[in-house]
């Protein structure tokens, strides 16, 4: 039988396969991964009808180009992303996030660009064809492990699908990618390294997210945080949000492809709560930080854990 899959025309920036992500694995150097804003890729799975852990299609910025050969299929797109659908007839139909759509043999998906974030993903009813990598679908191009060979696709290469065993059905759902004023975080364990004046500075003032922002981390501009005790510390464990102050003063938030340890003081986390909104900062935007208890920390996650499971509930 000859297979369907989608020719990518464009790869877009930074396009790969993620799932939940992958666990137990930090004792090697391996990070967690995974799609980096969770509601949305749970959002776009169960939109289409496929389990919670199928892999998506992620991209960032640009999505891709894809033609659609050998088969019919049921898309959707999620985030805040601006799309076309190119139908046979040369016909450009213009794409909502949160809603499926049937593809015919032939036919274009063309995802241009993201709004105002940086994350989108796209799910085809039934998932995609690949294996099972240290028991994830999630691609970390910086250790190059995953599908695909560990890498981001790129021009002409083929994204095999799954034959779904499902009729093709239409679903849509309103869902507005909601903005919070301050990014919250609790304190760090080496949050006394800094004189008050940076702790002060850090809490009260605004940073610019840089360009050097990616998957493994993002990069803050902003007044220097000055460090009073050592600005190197012994490599120690990393957990994703943290905030790392290296000599010249500018945090740096882990982020999901983040290293394992590292030897810069830790002022402060990104509670896991906030961190989807987090990640769809764009370069040039700022941000502001407040500081938290780890029991609102914990409240604020449970909450967040039921509006999802809501969202999930009303597809």
């Amino acid at each position: 039988m000859t297979k369907a899959y989608f020719e990518i025309l464009r790869a877009g920036i930074n396009t790969s396969y993620q799932d939940i992500g992958r666990d137990s694995l930090y004792h090697i150097g391996i990070p967690f991964s995974g799609a980096m804003d969770k509601r949305n890729f749970l959002i776009s799975n169960k939109i289409v009808g496929n389990k919670k852990k199928s892999p998506v299609i992620e991209f960032a910025l640009q999505g891709p180009l894809l033609k659609l050969i050998n088969s019919k299929a049921n898309i959707a797109i999620t985030g805040d992303v601006n799309f076309n659908i190119i139908r046979n007839n040369s016909s450009i139909e213009k794409g909502n996030c949160y809603q499926t759509y049937n593809l015919d043999d032939g036919e274009q998906l063309d995802i241009i660009s993201t709004n105002r974030s940086v994350y989108g993903y796209l799910s085809v009813q039934g998932g995609y064809d690949i294996d099972l990598f240290w028991n994830s679908y999630s691609v970390n191009t910086k250790a190059k492990i995953g599908p695909n060979n560990g890498e981001k696709f790129s021009n002409n290469q083929k994204i095999f699908l799954n034959k779904s065993e499902e009729k093709l059905q239409k679903r849509k759902i309103n869902y507005l990618n909601s903005k919070i004023e301050f990014i919250r975080v609790i304190k760090g364990t080496n949050y006394n390294y800094f004189s008050e004046e940076a702790k002060n500075i850090f809490l009260s003032k605004e940073f610019k997210v840089s360009k050097l922002s990616d998957r493994m981390g993002m990069r803050l501009e902003g007044m220097k945080l000055e460090n009073i005790v050592d600005t190197n510390i012994k490599s120690e464990g990393l957990v994703k949000g943290v905030i790392q102050v290296p000599a010249d003063g500018n945090p740096i938030i882990m982020l999901s492809d983040h290293g394992t340890i590292g030897g810069y003081p830790k002022i402060a986390v990104v509670i896991t709560a906030d961190y989807d909104k987090l990640v769809q900062l764009t370069p040039g935007t700022k941000v502001k930080f407040k500081s938290i208890d780890i029991k609102e920390a914990e409240n604020l996650y449970k909450l967040y854990n039921l509006e999802t499971e809501n969202i999930l509930s009303q597809i």
